[in-house]
């Protein structure tokens, strides 16, 4: 006896209503997939992927109560499986990299030719990412660029966690604008002690005086990490 397989079902999200009824029109005519439902409401929209439990959301960024993005993210919550498509008219590569980045698996603008969305469905659909030419090499310029920043500052972040109790007492008692003799009284040490740290964090964190060591401090969250150590 062969197995029925089920047509894989797709939900449209978009606030513009007539290009919902078109795009619904183009995936009926043309492709053999289902329409589990279509609304201009994001919030709508993620009601009836808990409904349907479609295999596909094709959705819009740009919505009025509720962003496409924020849509994205709670549809991925669900944990159901559900692939998301973009489909958008903003070509924006931070606007592509977000999209992706928070779950989406595929990105077609709204001016490509419509044979363009139903090959980026397909390859959805078959368990692939898409991304048109046009998009991919601004997408990925972006992502290096963004991975470079976000590894510097990482970088830089983890210069801090190399300083020892004392020597974080002694810089944060520096961004409160103490001198050494102030530091070595609070901490019941001596002044060449002071100094000996002091020269220690200015290795540590790559800075040549004590400005330097405290706008470093000051532009890394320095002080929110001594809080956060205190209470905990």
């Amino acid at each position: 006896m062969r197995e029925f397989k089920r047509k894989a079902r797709i939900l449209l999200i978009d606030d513009n209503s007539d290009h919902l009824r078109g795009i619904k029109e183009l995936i009926t005519l043309e492709t053999n997939y289902d329409i589990a439902g279509t609304t201009t409401s994001a919030n709508i929209g993620i009601n009836l992927v808990k409904k349907y439990r479609p295999e596909l959301v094709i959705i819009d960024v740009n919505m009025p109560e509720k962003d496409g993005l924020q849509a994205i993210q709670e549809i991925e919550k669900l944990e159901l499986g559900t692939k998301i498509l973009v489909l958008s008219g903003y070509d924006d590569a931070d606007l592509i990299f977000r999209a992706m980045k928070i779950g989406a698996k595929g990105y077609v603008l709204k001016t490509m030719a419509s044979a363009q969305l139903i090959y980026a469905i397909d390859e959805i659909l078959s368990g692939k990412v898409y991304l048109p030419s046009a998009l991919s090499s601004r997408f990925f310029e972006y992502f290096q660029r963004s991975f470079k920043e976000e590894c510097a500052s990482s970088n830089e972040e983890n210069l801090l966690t190399y300083l020892t109790s004392r020597e974080e007492e002694v810089l944060e008692l520096l961004t409160q604008g103490n001198n050494y003799k102030g530091i070595a009284g609070k901490l019941f040490i001596s002044e060449t002690t002071v100094k000996t740290h002091v020269n220690n964090i200015f290795q540590k964190l790559q800075v040549n005086d004590r400005t330097q060591a405290v706008l470093y401090a000051l532009n890394n969250g320095f002080g929110k990490r001594i809080r956060t150590k205190i209470s905990a």
